[in-house]
């Protein structure tokens, strides 16, 4: 199998923008990625248990409520993709901040469940079009051959949410109360995000026609039915929801594994505060990496890390210094996949399909993120330690590193010869 090309001379992508015109997309995308990141999704982690104390709703009620807006987020997540390659992400993910105005509303001045459900419900569908995925497309199409250094500055930075966003919604909720937390971060939200989307996204969003004639060197445009019927696709899609539930199910609980390792909690706490560091380090050498890698092989060594690091912390003797050590590793292993799947579209079939492809690839993860949160905690339940779900969920990212073996479609870069390592 072969799935790298050499260096190739490229023209220009249809769409990219000169330096300084992505430079500022960027500078947007990573602007709004922070806020929206921090309002719609980490802000929740640090009032959930106000919520649940004030409200007198049970931590599963409301946990489910937050699970069911990520479901909602993967399927709208598929309709966002496809605009997004059709027009461009302005409209898309101006709309998207609008839409969380009603759910986040709805969802502070819940006065029982059922408005509290419907409100997630709407911030589910916000956050399908003001997240990661569409902020992706849009820079696989504008970025070019820049795409893989954008894509890392925008992580990079986004990834500051939760640093910023977590203790500012305790501190308001400190003083005023979960539901005027939600109040005024929402007020945040749309002061920042809907301007920006709207004034700072406005940049030409030039595709080709499927039937227009292309240069020699390019790739036809990929036939999107074909691609998802495909073996490669479908083992990727697999993979990456295997990978996806045990990543997101490994950070959610592993204050209460390193407790129940003899850690006490505050230690605990900046230990998976340090796996952040992790992932920053590994963000920061994700260009070295994929200029050193294959398609396939950089799909299966990331995924196989993840493996690797979940079981050592399983398997590691009480020692706090090592368990963090570990735990940063984890996190650096991490830190590298989310580019690895920012860029597995573009790497197998090429940018011009991005958002419709990506949409349908991060739907069954969006769903395994939803359910990681359970799926940690019963696996734990049911074997009797936080230990033993850590292996469970370790062997599940290994079964994915298997399948990554398979998710490369044969002569990949001979077909897209514009592939990470001619980055």
């Amino acid at each position: 199998m072969t799935d790298t090309a050499a260096p190739a001379q490229q023209a220009p992508q249809p769409g990219a923008l000169d330096p300084g015109g992505l430079r500022q997309v960027v500078s947007v995308l990573s602007t709004v990625q922070i806020v929206s990141w921090g309002v719609l999704y980490y802000a929740f982690a640090a009032l959930q248990s106000s919520i649940t104390a004030d409200t007198g709703w049970s931590s599963v009620a409301v946990t489910g409520a937050f699970s069911g807006c990520q479901l909602v987020s993967g399927v709208v997540g598929i309709w966002v993709g496809r605009h997004i390659d059709a027009v461009g992400p302005r409209a898309v993910m101006t709309a998207a901040s609008l839409v969380a105005i009603p759910g986040l509303l709805a969802v502070a001045l819940a006065p029982n469940l059922a408005v509290f459900y419907l409100g997630w419900v709407l911030v589910g569908v916000a956050m399908a079009g003001t997240l990661y995925p569409p902020a992706f497309a849009a820079l696989t199409h504008w970025g070019g051959a820049q795409r893989v250094r954008a894509l890392t500055t925008l992580t990079l930075v986004a990834g500051l949410a939760s640093t910023v966003f977590a203790p500012l919604a305790s501190v308001l909720d400190d003083a005023w109360g979960w539901r005027v937390a939600y109040l005024v971060l929402l007020a945040g939200l749309v002061l920042i995000t809907v301007p920006l989307h709207w004034w700072g996204l406005g940049a030409p969003w030039r595709t080709q026609h499927r039937d227009a004639p292309r240069p020699s060197h390019h790739a036809p445009k990929p036939d999107v039915a074909a691609v998802v019927r495909s073996g490669p696709f479908l083992l990727l899609a697999l993979a990456g929801t295997l990978t996806t539930l045990s990543v997101f199910a490994v950070v959610i609980n592993l204050v209460p594994m390193l407790v129940e390792q003899g850690m006490s909690r505050n230690l605990a706490a900046v230990a998976l505060g340090l796996g952040g560091v992790g992932q920053v380090a590994g963000r920061l050498g994700y260009a070295r990496f994929a200029a050193a890698t294959s398609v396939t092989a950089r799909g299966v060594i990331v995924v196989a890390g993840v493996a690797a690091a979940t079981a050592a912390l399983a398997l590691a003797p009480d020692s706090a210094g090592l368990l963090i050590v570990i735990g940063m590793l984890l996190g650096l292993a991490r830190g590298i996949y989310t580019l690895v799947h920012a860029t597995a579209v573009t790497d197998r079939w090429g940018p011009e399909a991005y958002g419709t492809l990506n949409g349908i690839l991060t739907a069954p993860a969006l769903g395994a993120a939803a359910l990681a949160p359970f799926a940690g905690a019963l696996l734990a339940r049911a074997l009797g330690s936080y230990a033993d779900a850590f292996l469970v969920l370790a062997a599940g990212a290994g079964v994915a590193a298997v399948l990554m073996l398979g998710a490369t479609p044969r002569r990949a870069g001979a077909e897209y010869p514009e592939g990470e390592r001619a980055l």
